[in-house]
Formats: C-alpha cells, structure tokens, sequence
C-alpha cells in the first residue's frame, strides 16, 4: 500500500505539470546555433520567473589528463572562480553574493561545468563574473595550495566511509587505469604532481569556445543574449585542439570478489558489471529493465524481495551508468554482515529472474507510465532545463528529445526486455565488492 500511493503521488504531480505546461511538441525546447568562434548556443527562453540560468560545459574533464596528475582537471575547474586577473577570490564570492546569484564550477569525467544563475536585472554582472572565469583565471600559488589541502582533506574522509570505499574499489575493477576507473579528485599522491603549469596548460589546451556548449534559460530574448555574448565573449578565440581519448580496457570476463575488512556493523555490497554506453541502441529496453529490477525504488523487484519481503536491507538500488565512452551496470546495499551471503543470494537470484521469466504487462505498464509520466519533473526549472540542453547536445540527442523519450520508451515490449536482460547481465563474471567485516560475513563467494 505504501509502495502504491508514494508512486501514484508522483505520478499525480507529474500529471499536474503536464496539465498547467505546454506539451513537448508545442515547439521546440530551444534554439541552437554555433558562434562564429565555435561555441554551441542553445538558447530557450522562458518568462515565467525574471532569471536567467547559463551553463557552460567544457569537454576538459579528467578523460583528458595523465594518470600520474589524476585530478588535473577537477582542480582546474574547481580554480576557476578563486580568483582572475581583474578579480580575487573574495570579490567573486561578494559581487555574486550581493545580487542574490550563484556561480559554480565543477570537474567531471567528460566535460567540466561552469553554472551561473541572476536575476534578469542583474544579467550584465552575471556574464561579466562568468565570463571572467572562464577566459581570466589567476591561478595563484596561494588558491592553488588552500584547494588541494582541501581536496585531499576531502579524500581522506572518503577513505573512511565504506560507501565510497566499495565504490573506489568497484570502478577500478571494471575499468582498471582508464580515467572512468577513478576518482576526478585524484589521490593525494597525484594531487602533489600538479603544478601551477601544469592547470595554466591544462585551461590553454582544452577551454576553448569550440570546445564548449552554452546553454541559457530563462528571461532573456535572442538579441539580449548575442548583445551579452558580443560583449563579454568577444575574446574568446577559437584554436586547434587535438584530443585522444584513452581506450576502455577490455572486462576479463570472469567472476571477482574484492574483500575489504572494516570493523563495521552492517556490510557495503555493490555487485555489477561493464555496462552500455550511452549512444547503445539496447539504452531504452535497458532503462526500463533496470526500472522493474532495482531502479524504480519502492516499485522495483529488488526492493519488493531484499527489502519488504525478507528485511535484509533498508535500501537496494541497481543502476546502469552509460557514460559516452563506456558504461557500468552495479546494485548497491547495505546489510548486517551475518546476512550478507543471503542478500547477495538474492540479488543475483532477481537478476535471473528477469534474464529468463517475461516481466509482467503491470509491471511492464507501471514502469513506463512513471518514466513517462515523472520526465517532465527534469525540465521543470531553469536550472535542469540548461543542464537538460548540455546532455541532449552533448550526447548528440536532439532538441526533439523531449518528445521523442516517451516515443522511445513506450516502444519497449516485454521481449525487448527480455533480450536487455540476457544481453547486459552477467550473473556468473561479476565484480563483488564488500567491505564490512569480513569473518562475520563468512562470505561463501
């Protein structure tokens, strides 16, 4: 009863947006268009709330630097607002901070992220401050020392939680050296090999307006948006940038099991697998799998049997991570370790059951009526509307792809289902990862 009205709620307010917003196909999302100097501009503009979102998003994320300065490109990004040739750090902070805006950056593994968001009426600082991030970063020896001492601070905390311990463990599993099978903070060791030069070359190589996309949503019509862009991106000149993405390792095709003693009370399970990438053409009928196995929460199999049924865990989620160059597949728990053995047992008896037993039209129906349903919910502000437009441009999805996705998911059929399953779960060459204490467990894999 809790499951069904917590998924008819949602679906209730998905229903609602829908009702009170104009339908996918009244027009198109936004405008795209490539700049002279190369950036692609997506722009949408919407009236309801006087401000203005930007995102832009640079392909310089941690894919692109050497395994020994692991974190490069996160500390690179992570720079960017602590301070410009015309500006400090404490100017940045006060002069956003004044207007009521916000301004991040942040590293990733394809690309980095750099998000304004203003009032309409404070639109001419907000390009001011992020442009001068972006083209004017100082990257001062002080800056660069108080990040790192707080990065490797951060990893230090990291390395205590066994979350993330699983986690670190599982992704250098499945992609061994690529930068996919790591952190974007790097390690501490890494951190101490990267030098003032280093992020200076790193920002020169890679930032660059033909190697970036712009989105901007909100209160802002076209010729508003190129008047801000002649004026504070003028500079920004495009250049030759020559990149190699370092291959995906192939998966040694075989079970692993990775122990790692804690002296903790519950184990941090996460089984799984190399996965899909994102252009794969199973990323629909594999969406909607994952959704009845363990993505759909307090709706999903995994939930209704480890869970509700047996009490071995308070949450089990599965996932599948389709990156643009590769992708991973993980179910992730906690449990007490001296039930470890039986949770694990069950995991991998659901992943079976749906490798080889038809879903049933309920549950094939429910899971696309959510999904379906709750997608408008990404589009429904400013901010995950600009972050929308950086996915579907980036991942060469269309500005149609609002309407498309139910098009997509509503053509899944129980068969396709069926064959996902077969094709991209793998119950004997698994990665298990448990970290807990280990003799409890008495762990039989």
């Amino acid at each position: 009863m809790k499951r069904r009205y917590f998924k008819n709620a949602v679906l209730f307010f998905a229903a609602m947006f829908l009702l009170f917003s104009p339908p996918a196909h009244a027009g198109r999302i936004a405008e795209r268009e490539i700049l002279p100097n190369g950036i692609i501009l997506l722009h949408s503009e919407k009236k309801a709330l006087p401000m203005v979102t930007v995102v832009v998003a640079v392909k310089a994320g941690s894919i692109f630097e050497p395994s020994e300065k692991a974190g490069l490109a996160n500390l690179t990004a992570d720079l960017l607002n602590e301070g410009t040739k015309r500006r400090t750090a404490g100017e940045i902070s006060e002069e956003i901070e004044f207007v009521g805006g916000t301004l991040t950056a942040s590293g990733g593994y394809d690309f980095i992220t750099i998000k304004l968001t203003v009032l309409k009426k404070d639109i001419e600082l907000g390009f001011d401050l992020i442009s001068d991030i972006i083209l004017n970063p100082l990257f001062s020896p002080d800056e660069i020392s108080r990040r790192k001492t707080m990065i490797r601070n951060a990893i230090i905390r990291q390395n205590e939680e066994p979350g993330l311990v699983a986690s670190k463990a599982f992704l250098k599993a499945v992609y061994g050296d690529h930068p996919y099978g790591r952190m974007i903070e790097g390690t501490e060791e890494t951190l101490d090999n990267i030098t003032r030069e280093d992020l200076v070359a790193f920002h020169e190589k890679y930032y660059a307006p033909n190697n970036s996309i712009m989105a901007v949503v909100g209160d802002i019509n076209k010729d508003e948006l190129m008047t801000l862009l002649n004026r504070y991106f003028k500079d920004w000149r495009p250049r030759g940038i020559k990149t190699e993405i370092p291959p995906v390792p192939e998966f040694n095709r075989k079970r692993r099991v990775i122990r790692i003693n804690r002296n903790i009370t519950q184990a941090n399970i996460i089984l799984g697998h190399p996965g899909i990438k994102r252009d794969s053409p199973d990323y629909y009928a594999v969406s909607v799998m994952n959704y009845i196995l363990g993505g759909g929460g307090f709706a999903s199999r995994l939930m209704d049997n480890i869970r509700d049924d047996k009490g071995l865990a308070y949450d089990i989620y599965s996932y599948f991570f389709a990156n643009k160059y590769a992708g991973s597949f993980r179910v992730e728990l906690q449990t007490k370790n001296r039930s470890a053995n039986t949770a694990i047992d069950e995991v991998l008896k659901e992943m079976n059951r749906i490798r080889t037993e038809p879903v049933s039209r309920n549950e094939l129906s429910d899971a696309k009526s959510y999904m379906t349903g709750s997608f408008p919910l990404r589009l429904d502000s400013n901010n995950k509307m600009a972050g929308f437009l950086i996915a579907t441009e980036y991942y060469g999805l269309g500005l149609d792809y609002a309407e498309n996705y139910r098009k997509f998911i509503n053509a899944v059929s129980t068969q396709d289902i069926l064959e996902a399953a077969r094709k991209h779960l793998d119950t004997e060459n698994y990665i298990l990862v448990v970290v807990g204490d280990i003799k409890k467990t008495e762990l039989r894999y």
